[in-house]
């Protein structure tokens, strides 16, 4: 069986960059987080619990429940447009579109529809074969996520939603696939006995005919018929929602002990490898890391058990009651919960956006442009991967509804009317291109619009909007309706924050580093430090190779291992001697002029 030791450093590695990810776009919007409550109405978001539950076994050993993460407005709901049109919306309606969400949005119908079959199909039918037996189902379960992923993020502004889904997914990989075992395409075919010949044999008949039940599933219950004459692909669902239902009461529970077989599994395996380890002390180290992580393993998974029963109630019910009470115990901590992220469709008669608007008199208003969310109709949607723009995300939720479902709304205005720099550098990072960067407005208000992707013959336009209505009146400081709200929200300033002595070099230093990177715009800093990163491991790998050759303490090629004859090796010297070794070119030049 191919091992897996470089997907574990590629696991390692990937978990590691998108933490990075995440705490530098962090780091970027800490000064203004204070000013508006973005943190705590933003943090206790699945975007936030991911990544710190990226390494968790209970996760690891359940399917996907809801798909992966960054799948925005996929998926039916109540006031839902008909199944298979969800994509006709999604584009233009989710939170921060790409440019190329506007040439997706234009695609035709028929393609946005077989698009959610696709999706439907990798995200339901594709992930039980994370745990098939057959090596090339895990491999086909893991492009096919890869492509979904990929696709997402070349249409939707997800953070680093999907690149944590592609880091888990590389739990499917093994180190033959990725060439990790020297010499193994050119081993020559070697007879097989006849039971490994049927096996393998067998094994490609499974497999065909997965393949064969996933094609006639997706055909039968999406009706798919081919048009030959206009070119084009039709589909319609053939089942009722009842019928959904049944068919996943049906399935929920078999899923479970199915994440509990893959479970037991694994510990079997890991209680195998320990009766293997030689030596009392070494033996005695591994079952107490064994027992300590079998116990966290065994415990997470039972906690992941009741978040991922809310897609089915009466698998729910019928859970342990012993998972229930240990869920219970821990839900405060957030250690496992549904994911269940962007599960009502939006934007059905259009995109609801709230632009703010800032003034000096009362009567001549200028719109506030925010750096990612849209607003200038001009204006290209961004692409911000990874980056996480938590006021303009907030921006977008706020949208949906009266702006007193979102207080920390009235906070932002407060902060604007008081010019507070760093909570303008939410809105935009470079403070020139604040319209009041030289003077605070007086007055302050939202007006709330329709936005709708542009049509192809529209030049220069990304975006058409049509007024509804006013989203937040015009206040100023000192405005009693403005007073009423902050009051009721809890928002007012009670007493003035502590000066913090900046004194200590630390402090200092840290400050100018803040000072000389607040100008940049996120993203750019976020793939600045990825590039930085890459160049060291480069530079590491290039010199890695010289530094071990040219140690003198590195170990002769088999010199541990069982003592060759002479003849073997003065032939294995002979061929050394002939290697060339760039490394050591120069050493020998010495040793051949002494």
């Amino acid at each position: 069986m191919a091992g897996s030791r470089l997907p574990r450093q590629l696991f390692l590695q990937g978990v590691a960059a998108v933490f990075m990810f995440a705490f530098a776009s962090l780091y970027t919007q800490i000064p203004g987080g204070p000013g508006v409550p973005l943190f705590p109405v933003g943090l206790p978001a699945a975007r936030d619990w991911l990544p710190g539950r990226a390494g968790g076994p209970a996760e690891a050993s359940l399917p996907p429940q809801g798909g992966p993460p960054g799948q925005a407005g996929r998926g039916p709901a109540p006031r839902r447009p008909p199944l298979l049109a969800a994509l006709t919306y999604h584009y233009e309606t989710q939170c921060l579109p790409t440019p190329a969400a506007w040439f997706a949005h234009h695609l035709p119908v028929w393609l946005h529809k077989l698009s959610v079959v696709a999706t439907f199909l990798i995200e339901i039918a594709v992930p039980p074969l994370f745990f098939a037996p057959i090596r090339r189902l895990r491999l086909a379960a893991f492009y096919s996520q890869v492509l979904l992923q990929v696709l997402i993020i070349i249409t939707g502004n997800y953070n680093f939603f999907n690149l944590m889904t592609l880091v888990l997914t590389t739990a499917l990989l093994d180190d033959q696939h990725l060439a990790a075992e020297p010499g193994h395409g050119s081993r020559k075919k070697t007879a097989t006995s006849w039971p490994k010949a049927l096996l393998a044999t067998l094994s490609l008949l499974l497999e065909l005919a997965v393949y064969g039940l996933l094609a006639y599933g997706t055909v039968h219950y999406f009706g798919l018929e081919v048009d030959w004459q206009q070119r084009t692909i039709h589909s319609r669902t053939t089942f009722t929602f009842h019928q959904f239902s049944q068919w996943l009461k049906t399935l929920t529970l078999p899923t479970v002990w199915l994440g509990v077989a893959s479970l037991v599994w694994e510990l079997l395996s890991a209680l195998w490898r320990w009766t293997q380890v030689r030596g009392w002390l070494r033996k005695l180290s591994a079952v107490v890391q064994l027992s300590l992580v079998g116990t966290a393993t065994v415990a997470l998974f039972l906690i992941s058990l009741v978040p991922y029963s809310y897609v089915e109630p009466g698998t729910h019910g019928r859970l342990w009651t012993g998972a229930h009470r240990l869920f219970g115990a821990v839900e405060h901590l957030q250690l496992a919960n549904s994911y269940g992220l962007f599960r009502r469709m939006t934007g059905l008669g259009g995109r609801p956006e709230v632009v703010l608007e800032g003034s000096y008199d009362g009567h001549h208003w200028t719109e506030i442009e925010f750096m990612y969310k849209p607003g200038n109709l001009s204006r290209p949607p961004p692409v911000v991967v990874p980056h996480q723009p938590r006021l303009d995300w907030q921006m977008w939720f706020a949208a949906l509804g009266p702006h007193t479902h979102s207080p920390w709304f009235t906070s932002l205005v407060l902060r604007l009317l008081q010019g507070k720099e760093p909570v303008i550098r939410l809105v935009q990072s470079q403070v020139a291109r604040y319209p009041f960067h030289k003077q605070p407005p007086t007055y302050v208000r939202a007006q709330r619009y329709k936005y709708w992707f542009s049509q192809p013959g529209e030049q220069g336009q990304w975006w058409r909007r049509q007024w509804v209505e006013e989203f937040f009146p015009s206040v100023s400081l000192g405005d009693p309706t403005l007073e009423t709200l902050l009051r009721q929200f809890g928002l007012q300033e009670k007493s003035p924050p502590r000066t913090r002595s900046a004194n200590s070099t630390l402090a200092q230093a840290l400050h100018w580093t803040r000072s000389q990177l607040s100008p940049l715009e996120a993203p750019a800093l976020l793939w600045g430090l990825l590039m930085a990163v890459g160049a060291v491991r480069f530079v590491q790998a290039l010199l890695a190779p010289c530094s071990l050759r040219s140690s003198p303490l590195a170990p002769v090629s088999g010199e541990k291992r069982r003592p060759a004859s002479q003849k073997d090796s003065g032939a294995a010297s002979e061929q050394a001697t002939a290697a060339p070794n760039p490394c050591s070119s120069s050493s020998r030049t010495t040793r051949r002029k002494k």
